[in-house]
């Protein structure tokens, strides 16, 4: 092995898997494409282990005081604080961020896990009155168990600090498996908790690379919840892997969020908005800016000005203090997209921008695409259709709000949307008619610990973040005592 590669392995109930008798996977660096470390590939074996181990300490974590629980959490943030470059710099490198990018990050990840401690003190029942003298009618709420976290490659840490924050404030242990493109950040995510003495078995990690193992997460009786974020394909997959058990799912999946930009918008603020909500993490959030419908009255000023505020974003080593945007992780995923945009092309769209990689030798290597923009967009053509990941923003103009609305909830999925209006009768209808999770109001992408992150229709299931997110990991027992005796 090139001895500037390195090795990464499995933590599982508290030990570190040997490597030398085992796969590994290879993972590159998606600014160049040069592999630039491995992690340990785990068998079905090994998966079973993490499912038995993570069983075997729930009930002792479960019964721990809650406050006992955040204390382990406190502990984690505090590691991940003290090495908070150390992190951005391994997000930089296999996910292709901005440093200012995976620095905001790890920040993130500290707060989804210190709000989650901080709530485990908080968790509340209900006590109701009864039919009868000398009863108690309460409600517990208590966890599921062995839980399991499917990370995307999108936020290789802060997903982990999404889920494992609530989980284990509730009293369930976590069995956490990275993505295969990103898997280096929770290995060494797991050093920290090996560090702070969480006990052994509350948090495992697993990556592997063959379909059996991974299924048997999905699969096993064991599992009692799954926390996915991911495609909506790979949601439908949850549904059917977990239907024989009947296993909960919280489910974060596809979404293609609208930017509606009305005519009376303030269209400096928009295009402003727009920009940020489409490019940043290259494009890489699931509630991006994903497509522009314009009111055709102010569509031409709103494009000029965002092609020029577009043209501004400088496409660079990620690491480089001027870079606004770093590759794409998925040279796959580029694929499919470059391949909808030609389709797009050839069907009338017009390439305002971008369609390819930078120029330069420094981009001729790794997963990287101009910030792209197409014009005279219908509804027909593919870049409007599918969910893109990329930095690829086709603009649709509109004949009004109507006709957004409309078009917006025809859709099948529904995760979040944008919407830039002074109206406040638009702002009412698009609360109460707009079918999505999440809605934008004159405002950019953002997305604060203390609120609810949820797709509706085919963008998911369930829900992470704030108190809401907390009971998701937490299921009811009622309780009905009598001591007339």
């Amino acid at each position: 092995m090139n001895q500037d590669i390195k090795h990464y392995p499995c933590f599982i109930n508290g030990e570190w898997l040997d490597s030398t008798i085992r796969e590994s996977i290879a993972v590159e660096n998606p600014a160049n494409n040069e592999v630039f470390a491995t992690v340990t590939a785990c068998t079905t074996e090994d998966v079973q282990y993490a499912l038995e181990s993570s069983e075997k300490a729930q009930l002792g974590w479960q019964l721990l005081p809650a406050q006992t629980r955040a204390n382990y959490l406190f502990a984690i943030c505090d590691r991940l604080k003290a090495e908070r470059e150390h992190f951005a710099k391994l997000l930089v490198m296999e996910q292709g961020k901005t440093y200012p990018e995976a620095l905001g990050e790890v920040d993130d990840t500290v707060r989804y896990i210190s709000y989650s401690a901080e709530a485990a003190r908080r968790i509340q029942g209900a006590i109701f009155p009864t039919e009868l003298p000398n009863e108690r009618l309460s409600i517990y709420k208590v966890p599921y168990g062995v839980t399991v976290a499917l990370c995307a490659f999108n936020y290789p840490l802060a997903l982990i600090g999404r889920k494992i924050g609530p989980a284990l404030a509730t009293g369930n242990t976590m069995i956490i498996k990275p993505h295969d493109l990103t898997p280096v950040t929770a290995s060494e995510f797991c050093r920290l908790v090996e560090d702070a003495g969480v006990p052994r078995g509350v948090i495992n990690m697993v990556a592997t690379k063959t379909a059996q193992a991974a299924s048997l997460l999905v699969e096993s009786p064991i599992t009692k919840l799954i926390s996915l974020t991911g495609s909506t394909n790979a949601g439908r997959a949850m549904y059917r892997a977990s239907a024989n058990n009947i296993t909960g799912l919280i489910l974060e999946l596809g979404g293609k969020a609208p930017f509606i930009v009305c005519d009376d918008a303030n269209i400096d603020k928009a295009v402003e908005a727009a920009a940020i909500s489409r490019y940043a993490n290259c494009g890489q959030v699931c509630i991006c800016n994903e497509m522009v419908m314009v009111d055709e009255k102010i569509a031409d000023e709103f494009t000029e000005k965002l092609i020029k505020r577009v043209q501004q974003i400088k496409v660079g080593d990620p690491f480089a203090a001027s870079t606004n945007m770093g590759p794409n992780v998925s040279s796959l995923g580029l694929e499919r997209v470059h391949n909808l945009v030609k389709d797009d092309v050839a069907n009338g769209a017009e390439l305002v921008m971008g369609g390819g990689k930078p120029d330069g030798a420094q981009f001729e290597n790794g997963n990287w695409y101009a910030p792209t923009i197409l014009t005279n967009i219908n509804k027909d053509h593919s870049t409007l259709k599918s969910e893109l990941f990329a930095p690829v923003l086709p603009i649709m103009k509109v004949s009004g709000f109507e006709e957004a609305l409309t078009l917006c909830n025809a859709r099948e999925e529904g995760l979040s949307a944008y919407l830039y209006t002074n109206d406040y009768k638009r702002h009412q209808l698009a609360i109460d008619q707009l079918q999505v999770g999440t809605i934008f109001i004159n405002k950019h992408i953002v997305g604060y610990i203390q609120g609810y992150h949820s797709g509706h229709k085919t963008s998911g299931l369930g829900g992470e973040d704030g108190v809401f997110g907390m009971d998701e990991y937490l299921q009811k027992r009622t309780i009905y005592l009598d001591y007339s005796e």
